[in-house]
């Protein structure tokens, strides 16, 4: 027989997250849209997809954030609750043969997190460069170059979950190239979908 739900102090976090990330404005250039959330890696679990686009015919950025809560705790988290983001962007061909690539989009990972005010612990993650060529009947199609990042982390204040979203849309704006807004300067995009 199932246990029933017990609601905990966890709970009444991840709600007010939910109900912040319904009403929340990101700048006009992400749009975003709530996916369902995987379903085994935690008791409960939001996701929402965003997407960059400079121009109705080409998103040059996208990616996916996750929130997971287990009021129990997990070990391998130290804490309840854990984001998992990706974020995939178009990248030109001399950002995509800079060796220090990798690196450089950690380091946009951190920043993100860190210009959020969004504090962790436990960040794990991987950078990866994507490149195709076309070859036969599509000779003379452009060759692409992208940037992946995967990463995930423990925010280490319940209470200010929101800033750990903000934090991934700031990845997605600066993995696409977006110019940083001014500080102070409010966007004016559309809220979920």
């Amino acid at each position: 027989m199932a246990q029933p739900f017990k609601f905990t102090k966890y709970d009444k976090y991840f709600d007010d997250f939910v109900m912040q990330m319904e009403t929340f404005v990101p700048r006009p250039e992400i749009e975003l849209a709530e996916v369902p959330a995987p379903q085994k890696l935690a008791p409960r679990a939001y996701a929402v997809v965003g997407d960059v686009a400079l121009d109705e015919n080409d998103d040059v950025a996208t990616g996916r954030f996750v929130l997971l809560l287990d009021p129990e705790g997990q070990e391998a988290w130290d804490g309840n609750f854990r984001c998992v983001t990706f974020v995939r962007a178009a990248i030109d061909s001399d950002m995509a043969n800079d060796p220090m690539l990798a690196e450089v989009g950690w380091s946009w990972f951190l920043e993100s997190l860190s210009k959020a005010g969004a504090d962790f612990r436990l960040p794990s993650g991987t950078v990866t460069r994507v490149a195709s060529k076309s070859f036969g009947q599509l000779v003379g199609t452009d060759d692409d170059s992208e940037i992946e990042i995967r990463a995930s982390w423990t925010p280490t204040e319940p209470s200010q979950l929101m800033c750990h979203a903000k934090a991934w849309m700031e990845l997605l704006a600066v993995t696409s190239g977006l110019a940083p807004l001014p500080e102070g300067v409010s966007s004016l995009g559309q809220n979920l979908r």
